[in-house]
C-alpha cells in the first residue's frame, strides 16, 4: 500500500492543529481530570457485559418458551453492540484506562461478537483512522456487497435501490466478518500490516482460529447442550444475535462518514492529499444528536466522530463536552463543523447519500 502525504499548504490551517490541541489540553488542566474513563465508563461496562451475558445465562437455565428466548437473543445482540460501541472501542484505543493491561482485557470483548482484536486495529485503529473516507484505502467506505458506499468505487444496477436494502444487508455485517477476519488477516500478513503491530502473522493466525472455535463452541455448542431447543433453532437464535448487532454498529457507523457534508478527497497522482490531517478529518466526518442524553450514552460516543477522530486516545465519555471547543475552534478558523442535530436528520441524510451514491 502506499503511504499518503497531508500536505499543509494553508499557514493559518496549519496552526489550527496547535490551537485546538492546546484548547482540549487546557479543558482538561483547568477541570482537573483525566482523559481516561471514569465512574461512567465503568458503570456502562458493567451493564452493557450483563446485558449480553445475563440473557444468554436465563436461555441455559431456566429453559425459556420460544417466545421468551426471543426476546432474550434480541437484548443480548442489543448488549454486544453496546459492549462494542462504549467498551471495546475505548479499550482497543487505548483510552479506556491509563493502565495497559485493562484496555487489552476490555479490547478483548471483541471475541464476544466472534471477531479478531488485531484485524479491528488494522482495519479501525490504522487504516480508517488514517485514510478516512479515501476510496481503497479506508476498507470502511469499500462496496459490501450489493451496497455502494464510495464515489469512486464500481457502479451497478442494483445500487439504484440500495437506500431500501442497504438496512437488511446492514444487519449481517458481524455476521460475515466472522469468516472474512480469515482473509482480511491473510491479506494484511501479506502487506506486511501485521508485523507492523509486533504481531507474528502464523501465531496471530492460529490464534484467531483457536479463539473462534472457542467462541462457537460456546455460542452455538451450549445452547444446543442445555437447553430443549433444535440445532434450527439455536442457529436461527445465533443468527438474529448477530443481526441485530450488525444492524445497530453498521448505521452508527455509517451516520458519521456516509452522510451528507462528509467528503471523500482522493490523492493526487503524487500520493498526496491537499490538506493538513486535523483537516481531512473535519471534512470526511460528522458528529450527530449531540444533545440526545441516551444515545450519547448507549452508542458510546460514536456520535461524536468528530472529536473521535481528532482526538482517539481519549475516552468517549469527555467527548460532548469536548465538541464545543472543537466546533468554537473551527469556527474560529473559518472551518467546517459538520453536526447533524438529531439521529433522524443524520439518518434521513444517510438516507439521501445512499440513495446518490446508487446513482450515476
Amino acid at each position: 500500500m502506499k503511504t499518503i502525504q497531508f500536505l499543509k499548504e494553508d499557514k493559518n490551517h496549519e496552526t489550527f492543529s496547535s490551537s485546538l490541541r492546546k484548547n482540549v489540553n487546557n479543558y482538561f488542566k483547568e477541570n482537573h481530570i483525566s482523559p481516561n474513563g471514569n465512574a461512567t465508563m465503568y458503570f456502562k461496562t458493567f451493564a452493557m457485559v450483563s446485558l449480553y451475558l445475563v440473557p444468554f445465562i436465563l436461555i441455559l437455565t431456566i429453559h425459556p418458551s420460544g417466545l421468551v428466548a426471543l426476546g432474550l437473543t434480541i437484548l443480548m445482540g442489543i448488549g454486544v453492540a453496546g459492549t462494542g460501541m462504549g467498551v471495546m472501542h475505548d479499550a482497543v484505543h487505548g483510552s479506556y484506562s491509563k493502565k495497559k493491561w485493562v484496555n487489552n482485557l476490555l479490547g478483548g470483548s471483541l471475541y464476544l461478537l466472534g471477531s479478531n482484536v488485531l484485524n479491528w486495529k488494522i482495519q479501525h485503529n490504522v487504516l480508517h483512522h488514517t485514510y478516512t473516507n479515501i476510496n481503497e484505502y479506508d476498507e470502511d467506505i469499500d462496496s459490501k456487497g450489493p451496497i455502494r458506499l464510495a464515489e469512486k468505487s464500481k457502479l451497478r444496477a442494483f445500487h439504484k435501490y440500495q437506500y431500501i436494502h442497504a438496512f437488511f444487508f446492514y444487519g449481517l455485517m458481524t455476521l460475515s466478518k466472522t469468516l472474512n477476519d480469515f482473509p482480511q488477516l491473510a491479506k494484511y500478513n501479506k502487506m506486511g500490516l501485521t508485523k507492523g503491530q509486533n504481531a507474528n502473522p502464523i501465531g496471530e493466525y492460529l490464534l484467531m482460529i483457536f479463539r473462534k472455535v472457542l467462541y462457537l463452541a460456546l455460542i452455538i455448542g451450549l445452547p444446543m447442550y442445555f437447553t430443549d431447543f433444535n440445532w434450527w433453532q439455536v442457529l436461527i437464535g445465533f443468527f438474529i444475535m448477530h443481526w441485530v448487532v450488525g444492524f445497530i454498529l453498521a448505521v452508527i457507523f455509517q451516520l458519521a462518514h456516509v452522510v451528507e457534508g462528509a467528503e471523500q478527497p482522493m490523492p493526487t497522482s503524487d500520493g498526496n492529499i491537499d490538506n493538513e490531517f486535523a483537516i481531512h478529518q473535519l471534512l470526511t466526518t460528522s458528529d450527530f444528536a449531540r444533545n440526545n442524553i441516551f444515545l450519547n450514552w448507549f452508542v458510546g460516543g460514536l456520535n461524536f466522530q468528530v472529536e473521535h477522530h481528532l482526538f482517539p486516545n481519549i475516552c468517549h465519555v469527555h467527548y460532548k463536552n469536548l465538541s464545543y471547543i472543537v466546533e468554537k475552534t473551527a469556527k474560529e478558523y473559518n472551518l467546517p463543523y459538520n453536526l447533524k442535530p438529531s439521529f433522524g436528520a443524520a439518518l434521513s441524510s444517510h438516507v439521501k447519500r445512499l440513495k446518490e451514491l446508487g446513482r450515476k
